[in-house]
Order: C-alpha cells, then structure tokens, then sequence
C-alpha cells in the first residue's frame, strides 16, 4: 500500500481507532462516538485490514491494543490534537470578528504609524488578534513571499510579479544634525549637497532607506561618507546627538530628542512613499482583507502634517 492509499485509508476511521484504543472497550467506544457498536468493529477491521496488521488483541468486548496498535495511537492521537487546533485556527481565520494577522512593517513605523492605525482598526474589530514583524524593506518581501506575513507595510513599493502592493502616504526625511552642528541653525532648510562633506549615520544594506537615500545623495552630487551603521532610526538619531555624525532620517512627529535639529531639504525632494504590499496569488483570509481594505480606505493621513 503506498503512502496516498495509507492515508486514505487512516483519514476516515482514525478517531475511531483512537476510542477503541483508549477505551480498550468496543461497547464503550461506540457509545462515546455515538455509532453502532456493529459499525465501529467493522471499521477497525477494515483499517486493520488495509494497513496489512493486527492492531488490537480480542476478547470479547474487550480489546488490548498490539505493539503496533500502541504505535499507531502515539502517532493517531498526536495527529488528532494537531488537526483539533488547525480547525480552531481556520475557524478564527475566516471569521473577520476573530482571526488572526500577521503584518510585518518597517522599524521606522514602529512607533507611531503601526501602532496609532492598528488602534483604529481594532476599534472596528476588536476580536482579531495580530502577529506582529519588524525587519529590514528586504526580509519583509521575503517573508511574504514565503507565506510568513499576510500584509507589509514599506518603501518602495515591490514591482514583481507575485507581490502586488497599494500606496498609503508619504513620509518626510529631513536632514538631522547635532544641535551645535554649523547648519543648525539654518531651520528654513537647506540643499541636501551642503552636506556632502559631512560623516553620515546610515542605516545598514537591506534597508529599504539605505538605497532610497544613496540615491538622494546621488542626485545632490556626492556619495555620503558612513561613519555608522544601524537599523533602528532612535538609535541613529542618538548617535546623530551624540556629535557622530548627520543622517537622513524620517521626521519626528513628536518633539525631536535634545541633542538633535531637524531641516527641511529643499533640493532633492525628500519624502519616499509608504505602502501596502501583500502575495498577488495567495488567497487572503476575511481578517486580512478587512485589514487591507482598511488600509487602503481610510481618509486620515499616515503621516500627520
């Protein structure tokens, strides 16, 4: 018998087995199970006729499971709880009240952007459960990919084939500067190549900022000069207040750190384009497209003015 035909053959009568085998009882069994004793002895005969082995040892009505019967319950019990939990699951994620999602983001929206529109959204359903994921532009098509994350929130936007992705706002990056910087003061904002010579606090390769800066640095006229590397933007603005060194960093929407100024840029134009991406083929649960329409029709900005 080969695998397909094995599994055919255990799928139907698996949990029958499983009474019989923990009742050590066949009257027993069937009545928990609510079928003719008659049926339930007919099946385990049948399962125990296609696996090609005894399974339990007979005594009238009463039954004792053989080695191999004791090998099959480990495996036929284990199974069953395994399959118990994936309904439970399936029934959360196809009811919008009670699923689960995961969505992955950009660190950069951690602290404010995630959590302020994930309040919003659960104010409407207050049943669905979250799982959330924080890495680099470059992991979180990974992860959707592979089927890890339901949604992700990022810059750029993926332009492949299997990920479509949707627009949500756009989010400033200003030029931040040690607070006795010599272009501190200049709050009316400055060109972005005034800064070619300065050292540059960056985030690492990977990150979706990364490239998206090189570029703007590209387009001032200059290749900016790294003299730190990191993935988390409050670290960076710290190593920034710390005289280490200026960054290019999404603007803070609360009250900067002590220690740090942020400019407006005037040339290039500074802002990148937040969005939604998700698996093009892959069908979407009820909670996920909640989320996604959600998103996707909220007239609040992303990013207050």
């Amino acid at each position: 018998m080969d695998e397909s035909q094995v599994l055919a053959a255990l799928a139907p009568r698996l949990r029958w087995f499983v009474a019989v085998g923990r009742a050590e009882h066949v009257t027993h069994a069937a009545d928990e199970l609510g079928v003719p004793q008659s049926t339930l002895s007919r099946g385990v005969a049948r399962l125990e006729q296609e696996l090609g082995t005894s399974l339990f040892v007979r005594s009238g009505r009463t039954v004792r499971l053989t080695r191999e019967g004791r090998l099959l319950l480990r495996y036929a019990e284990r199974s069953l709880a395994e399959l118990a939990t994936g309904a439970r699951e399936l029934a959360g994620e196809v009811d919008s009240v009670h699923g689960r999602i995961t969505l992955a983001f950009l660190p950069t929206l951690g602290a404010d952007v995630v959590p302020r529109v994930i309040g919003e959204f659960r104010a409407r359903h207050p049943g669905i459960r979250f799982d959330l994921v924080q890495d680099a532009h470059a992991v979180l098509l990974q992860r959707l990919r592979a089927g890890e994350a339901d949604l992700a929130l990022t810059s750029p936007l993926p332009e492949e084939a299997g990920l479509a992705a949707q627009p949500l706002g756009e989010e400033e990056l200003r030029l931040v500067v040690p607070a006795d910087h010599p272009l501190a003061d200049r709050r009316e904002g400055i060109p972005l190549a005034e800064a070619a010579g300065e050292a540059f606090v960056g985030f690492l390769p990977g990150y979706g900022l990364r490239t998206i800066v090189d570029a703007w640095c590209r387009e001032a006229g200059f290749t900016p000069r790294l003299a730190f590397e990191g993935g988390d933007t409050a670290t960076l603005r710290g190593f920034v207040g710390a005289g280490l060194g200026v960054a290019l960093l999404p603007v803070s929407h609360r009250e900067p750190p002590p220690g740090v100024v942020e400019l407006p840029l005037t040339s290039p134009r500074t802002s990148r384009v937040i969005g939604v991406a998700w698996p093009r083929d892959r069908p979407a649960s009820s909670p996920v497209r909640a989320l996604r329409r959600f998103l996707l029709d909220r007239d609040a900005p992303l990013f207050p003015a």
